[in-house]
């Protein structure tokens, strides 16, 4: 693990690649996971990494002149992908290559699409799919589980790469626990979807 600044609280995060990199105020939550090269910048405001989410590869997170970016739980920031002084709700997949800018705001259960680019201030309602350069909703539907599954699949990879294991993703244990998570996940998505 690397060593960060005194204002880098890292709680009990499932795996730190030792490439990632973190200056100023940032919190890393339990289970969330920073991959190869990611870098997060916190002059001014504050970066927060929610529990069990994961920072791919080559993704910069960096704050707003007047904006912190938070990141809610279970979710999938892919790669290289700049998040810049926004809050991201929970259970969010943020597409390959997507550009996030200062003010927006994104709900929870949603899908941004690779090589979006959401404008300042642009606000996504929950249980979105957006795309587009500007951005839009395209469709609206609830996407708890897909994203759930994809941040658990990642926990789990995140787990097996601080031991050394990189491929988890095809062993038979993994594959058995997905096919439980999927099970779990529907059931938690229609019980979630009846409330509404």
């Amino acid at each position: 693990m690397s060593e960060f600044g005194p204002d880098v609280t890292i709680n009990n995060a499932a795996y730190l690649h030792p490439s990632a990199l973190i200056y100023g105020k940032a919190r890393i939550e339990k289970g969330a996971s920073l991959w190869p090269y990611t870098v997060i910048r916190a002059e001014s405001e504050e970066v927060v990494v929610g529990e069990y989410t994961n920072i791919q590869d080559f993704v910069m997170i960096h704050v707003g002149a007047s904006t912190g970016s938070f990141i809610g739980s279970h979710c999938s920031i892919t790669h290289h992908c700049t998040i810049h002084g926004c809050t991201i709700g929970d259970n969010c997949l943020i597409g390959i290559n997507t550009t996030i800018m200062d003010g927006c705001v994104i709900g929870n259960n949603c899908i941004v699409a690779g090589h979006s680019f959401l404008k300042e201030g642009t606000v996504i309602p929950d249980n979105s799919i957006v795309m587009g350069t500007p951005a839009k909703v395209v469709r609206t539907q609830n996407n708890y589980a897909r994203c759930r599954l994809n941040a658990f699949m990642y926990y789990r990879n995140a787990l097996a790469y601080s031991r050394g294991d990189h491929r988890e993703w095809v062993s038979d244990d993994c594959l058995k626990e997905v096919q439980v998570e999927i099970a779990k996940l529907q059931k938690e998505q229609a019980a979630l979807e009846n409330k509404s």
